[in-house]
């Protein structure tokens, strides 16, 4: 995990934010736990490709 932290500040209609905070005390997650792994899986499916991949995949093309 990384050393230093960053913050995020997101806004939302009240009614959404406590629904959203109910659903993670239910699931005995905080809030903060569930948007962390949401941005992770968020990276991980859109991952871009690098300039050098893109350049190492026409060279085998």
């Amino acid at each position: 995990m990384e050393l230093k932290t960053a913050r995020l500040t997101v806004l939302m209609d009240p009614g959404m934010k406590s629904a959203f905070e109910g659903t993670c005390r239910a699931m005995d997650m905080t809030p903060s736990q569930v948007v962390r792994r949401l941005i992770r899986e968020f990276r991980d499916v859109n991952k871009r490709e690098t300039p050098r991949r893109q350049e190492r995949k026409s060279k085998r093309q």
